[in-house]
């Protein structure tokens, strides 16, 4: 990656910087992204563990998703910076989970504070808590991040059903869960009391059982097949780009909203989705809850529920201000909510 020119990748968007880190020893190897820095504070951005092909594939999803988290941070009105680290899995992780770790933590500490990070897919709480007894620059080990996600899904679910339907009542909807992990399951949690028929698909079959376990009345589709569920909401809860043109003519669904990052594998499928008549709930605007909340454990010496909840309950307001420019103007809600974002990120 030495002599990579990054600014010729699509992804790349005038990033702060861009960092290859790598430990032959422990077999840490992946990037850290910082797409801006507000307000000369810190940039904020979760850290991910996955099975990347390629090395150029990993940075590409750094770069994508830290720019994600500064529109994200934006709308959500908080004042930092958006950035991200993805780790790329290698089989030592499963040899020594605690070494990987805290061999990834001591990297932190050389960017001296510029990026604090968090758990995203594939990273798991005792691997924060690793990371802790050796950086300072780790948040969400008080706060409960994919509860607080869940919360805002929940909220943005609710104000797209009052959009679509005219009614934001859950009872009788029905949905598509695609990703029942740590935060797909709290959003699952959340709507199977007053839902109607309610599917789930996971590539872990295990998190399927528990999940079947728990909520009986659920039925269970495979991966493959989730997608064309006839449902009112199709809600992507795993890994990002889960819809492209092809798949996307396959929506059975009215809404999609979900809690997975950068959900649209292309730009256009934004428009896609629009002319079919699907209204899509950006993803970086619904899934900020718990963003929202690692910031408030990083500002504070005990996090506050109830402030974190009222800022929370601002994710329908800003939606439907984007709502409601997209049918005004006749605009995908995606590119609504980019323009939105940039001016805020750029000011």
């Amino acid at each position: 990656m030495k002599d990579f020119d990054f600014e010729k990748l699509e992804e790349f968007d005038n990033h702060k910087l861009v960092q290859f880190i790598f430990d032959r020893t422990t077999g840490l190897r992946g990037f850290i992204a910082i797409h801006r820095v507000r307000n000369y504070k810190p940039s904020l951005g979760a850290t991910r563990l996955w099975r990347y092909a390629t090395e150029i594939d990993a940075l590409k999803d750094a770069l994508l998703l830290s720019k994600a988290m500064s529109y994200k941070s934006a709308l959500a009105g908080l004042p930092y910076g958006g950035a991200k680290a993805v780790l790329i899995f290698s089989p030592k992780v499963k040899k020594d989970r605690r070494q990987f770790f805290t061999s990834y933590a001591k990297k932190l500490n050389d960017l001296g504070g510029k990026f604090i990070t968090g758990t995203d897919v594939g990273v798991e709480d005792r691997d924060v808590k690793t990371m802790k007894a050796y950086t300072p620059y780790v948040i969400g080990t008080k706060v409960e991040p994919a509860f607080y996600t869940a919360v805002g899904v929940y909220y943005g679910i609710q104000e797209a059903l009052r959009h679509f339907f005219g009614s934001k009542d859950v009872r009788g909807r029905s949905f598509a869960l695609q990703g029942v992990g740590k935060t797909g399951l709290q959003i699952l949690k959340m709507i199977y009391p007053a839902a109607g028929k309610i599917f789930i698909a996971d590539i872990d079959k295990q998190k399927v059982k528990k999940a079947k376990r728990r909520f009986p009345r659920v039925k269970i589709a495979s991966p493959a097949s989730i997608i064309r569920q006839r449902v009112d909401v199709f809600s992507p809860c795993a890994i990002g780009g889960v819809l492209n043109s092809k798949n996307t003519t396959y929506l059975r669904a009215k809404i999609v909203a979900g809690s997975a990052n950068n959900q649209l594998k292309e730009k256009y499928v934004d428009s896609l989705l629009y002319k079919l008549g699907i209204l899509y709930v950006p993803d970086y605007v619904i899934n900020a809850g718990g963003l929202i909340s690692v910031v408030d454990e990083m500002e504070h010496k005990k996090p506050s529920k109830k402030k974190i909840l009222q800022k929370i309950a601002h994710i329908p307001e800003t939606l439907k201000s984007i709502f409601n420019k997209s049918t005004k103007e006749r605009k995908p809600t995606g590119l609504v909510a980019n323009q939105l974002a940039k001016i805020a990120v750029d000011q």
